[in-house]
């Protein structure tokens, strides 16, 4: 079965993930139950009022609210969904599929998997026929990624494999070597890994590192140069900007999704290959064994969550992966039933 069909379409069904848009285009994401019900300032809403109608279909709540009930879109789940780690955003996570050309039927490599955003994209990408593997060096991070893809698709996918470990050390020993076709690499030091992902991707593959500032891209793109085994890396970043269309009121919006983070991308050269020289400007690099830089959360501007928060998290996307199991076992039951 893939993974697009495991998607529930028709009407909205017990377990079923829905997004409710309520006054002043508040939006409310939850997940059906029979007893259900969603709580506002402005009222409340049965959540058996919105069991049985179909999809972009508009309901009423206690205090006379109208509220919109729709399917999340990927785009949508990944905004509103339990976070571990900080996720890829939308905007970037649609750049990684095209800019490391995602293909269906490829092997894939993700470090880190973070809260499972860009695992989502990267799973629909590779099709059944594909292959994801995403190392995670925290495992209480990897739970909530889990619980997150579950909850989405309504089963743990059957093409994905998540490692709790270090990329350096699990990779060599999960993967052959130059059996990979894409790693993307979304941690902080990903110069420190690049010597596996060399060996691992076949001749021709890409890797793509996903990283949040300048120094970084500088380091990751020197290294990479350095190593003599890639093309010479490609960077950029996506800024996406709405706009305001309504009646002759025609402008940019006030606010923007501006930087999130930097994509590199390189390709795996032939072994014993060397690329041709590309001319440029004399620059001496200041990275060496010498270089002082802590390369850690805080060093690099990432607000770490709390044990507390963290723990909430895995116990919202725990909860949501469960909902959406045990809706999926029923629909199925009915199904045989008929």
């Amino acid at each position: 079965m893939s993974l697009a069909s495991t998607r529930a379409s028709g009407p909205f069904r017990e377990g079923d993930r829905v997004q409710l848009t309520g006054p002043k285009n508040r939006m409310h994401t939850t997940t059906l139950s029979p007893d259900g019900e969603l709580h506002t300032h402005h009222g409340v809403l049965k959540h058996s009022d919105v069991i049985g109608l179909p999809d972009g279909s508009v309901v009423v709540n206690s205090a006379g609210h109208e509220y919109l009930v729709l399917r999340p879109l990927l785009r949508d789940f990944a905004m509103s969904m339990p976070r571990g780690a900080a996720i890829v955003y939308p905007k970037d996570a649609a750049q990684i599929v095209m800019q490391a050309d995602i293909f269906p039927g490829a092997t894939v490599v993700e470090a880190g998997v973070g809260s499972g955003a860009l695992s989502l994209s990267l799973l629909r990408a590779v099709g059944s026929d594909g292959r994801l593997v995403s190392f995670e060096r925290r495992e209480d991070f990897a739970e909530v990624a889990k619980a997150n893809v579950t909850t989405f698709f309504g089963k743990t996918p059957e093409t994905w494999q998540v490692i709790v470990g270090d990329l350096l050390d699990a990779l060599p020993a999960e993967l052959p070597a130059g059996t990979v076709d894409r790693v993307v690499l979304d941690m902080l030091a990903p110069w420190e890994v690049m010597d596996v992902v060399a060996d691992a991707l076949t001749p021709g593959g890409v890797v793509l590192c996903y990283i949040a500032t300048a120094t970084q891209l500088s380091r990751v793109a020197e290294y990479i140069r350095g190593t003599g085994m890639f093309t010479d890396p490609d960077a950029s970043e996506t800024m996406v900007r709405g706009w305001h269309v309504e009646g002759l009121s025609v402008r940019p919006d006030h606010r923007m999704v501006a930087h999130t983070g930097f994509l590199l991308t390189a390709r795996r050269l032939a072994p014993d290959t060397i690329a041709p020289e590309v001319k440029r400007r004399a620059s001496k690099s200041s990275y060496g064994d010498d270089d002082v830089e802590q390369w850690t959360p805080g060093a690099v501007g990432d607000r770490e969550i709390t044990d507390k928060n963290l723990r909430k998290r895995v116990r919202e996307a725990t909860k949501a992966a469960d909902g959406a199991l045990s809706a999926a076992a029923s629909r199925d039951s009915e199904q045989r039933s008929q």
